[in-house]
């Protein structure tokens, strides 16, 4: 009964997005043709066309338009995240429906002639429609997800950062109306502190009656050091009891989801396949991105930073940049700009010493230029240069990278390619004195998936991001 409640709520809130999505569409067609030939801004000097053949391509359009959606998993349910983070694919859907509809008016296909102007602004017009009417069905549907009842019950496999980060996702979305209802411990080390004590099992019996008494609705391994005759067991377990069964992958698998084969002289090699940016159109779309994107934000920064420089010189003494060495593409070192946020010299005494929560260093307003990003905006000049991406794992200082890469696996993988402004770990809350393994999981998974629609994801999630930033 329980899971058919869920499938009834996850089916109606696809049906309306269904709904929704179609009336936003035939809504930004029919302004379109009001701007193109009902408004008067523009002026029809071929007479008005019969509207009737308008309605007829409108409908066929939308049609396009939602299959492109449903292509896309913008109708898959449930879905988690924040609004912004399906616009860039809304948008992804909205390009490709457009240049269909062009296709099709291209090859003449009916008798009617559609005019391209009208077409262009349909690309606009849907666009505002679309997000504007997601943007509303995203409040509604989470009115409606807190209003669920009977939460899946989860077991997480593992007490490290991981699953306590896998806990906060599964029960901060009312969306996936999710409640952890225990962890554990897959080896001998310490648990995270953030996890309550009172819900860790202690002993896999204990974990077993839970799942044989039907207290368990879903098990998530998110530790893979666990011994394998106990995941069998407990994956056999599940199956018996209809429980489902899901797994984090771990670093390895984020490298090896994807192999490529070679054959040298009859003997096969099995290596990891090619990252998205070993192609060249790839780093050239990419180095595309980064111009344009320094381009338009580099002036309106600008008035940014001649503000915070003010406040910066009447704080403390000293220049209002700084220059800090980095390790850059290839593990080469660069100048990083800064705007400064410490008195000068604030190292001299300690060395190389990471950003925390407790640290002292920062000024007054060193600690809001940190606390909302600003103290990173010159970077748009290293961007410009090309040191650096928009996008990308963050540079770290030499002296650390020395220490991280003797000691944490992988660590160098982040330099194959330019360091960027913003990263998937940074706006997942990965930065400062936070585990440097999982973030390393969160630059690998980046460079792994890359696409533009995915930097125009993060760059989005960075103007929100404020987790551990300081």
């Amino acid at each position: 009964m329980e899971m058919r409640k869920r499938d009834t709520f996850h089916v109606l809130c696809t049906v309306l997005a269904v709904l929704a999505d179609g009336l936003a569409l035939l809504a930004g067609f029919a302004l379109a043709w009001w701007i193109r030939f009902g408004s008067g801004l523009i002026l029809v000097d071929k007479g008005y066309p019969p509207p009737v053949m308008y309605i007829y391509g409108a409908l066929v359009a939308t049609v396009i338009y939602l299959f492109i959606y449903a292509w896309l998993s913008l109708y898959r349910r449930p879905q988690s995240g924040s609004f912004i983070e399906s616009v860039p694919r809304l948008i992804r859907g909205n390009v490709i429906g457009i240049l269909v509809v062009l296709a099709l008016t291209g090859v003449r296909i009916t008798v009617v002639e559609y005019s391209r102007l009208t077409i262009g602004f349909a690309f606009l017009t849907t666009c505002y429609m679309t997000i504007l009417v997601r943007f509303l069905m995203f409040q509604l549907e989470m009115r409606l997800a807190r209003m669920q009842q009977n939460p899946r019950r989860v077991l997480i496999i593992g007490t490290d950062n991981t699953a306590y980060r896998l806990r906060q996702g599964l029960e901060n979305d009312p969306r996936l109306n999710c409640r952890v209802v225990g962890f554990f411990p897959s080896n001998e080390k310490y648990p995270d502190l953030a996890i309550p004590p009172r819900l860790i099992f202690p002993k896999l019996e204990k974990m077993m009656e839970q799942i044989k008494n039907g207290k368990v609705d879903e098990v998530i391994l998110a530790e893979m050091s666990i011994p394998k005759s106990k995941t069998m067991s407990i994956i056999s377990l599940c199956e018996k009891h209809l429980i489902d069964f899901q797994l984090v992958p771990d670093v390895f698998r984020l490298l090896t989801s994807s192999v490529e084969v070679e054959n040298i002289n009859g003997i096969t090699l099995l290596g990891v396949g090619r990252w998205p940016l070993d192609r060249i159109w790839n780093r050239g779309v990419k180095r595309l991105e980064d111009l344009v994107g320094a381009a338009i934000c580099l002036p309106i920064a600008g008035l940014i930073i001649g503000i915070a420089a003010i406040c910066i010189k009447k704080s403390s003494p000293g220049p209002v940049f700084y220059r800090q060495r980095r390790c850059g593409e290839g593990g080469r070192t660069f100048a990083l700009y800064k705007l400064r946020s410490m008195p000068v010299n604030a190292e001299a005494g300690t060395g190389p010493v990471m950003a925390s929560e407790e640290d002292s260093r920062p000024t007054r307003v060193g600690k809001f230029l940190r606390q909302y990003n600003i103290d990173e905006l010159p970077q748009l000049w290293n961007v410009f240069k090309g040191d650096m991406s928009l996008v990308g794992p963050r540079p770290e200082r030499p002296h650390f990278v020395e220490q991280f890469k003797e000691n944490i696996g992988q660590y160098m993988w982040r330099h194959v390619y330019k360091p960027g402004m913003t990263g998937w770990a940074q706006v997942n809350g990965l930065r400062g004195k936070t585990s440097i393994e999982n973030r390393i999981k969160y630059d690998l998974f980046y460079l792994e998936n890359w696409s533009l629609a995915f930097d125009v994801k993060i760059l989005l999630r960075t103007l929100f991001a404020r987790e551990n930033a300081y």
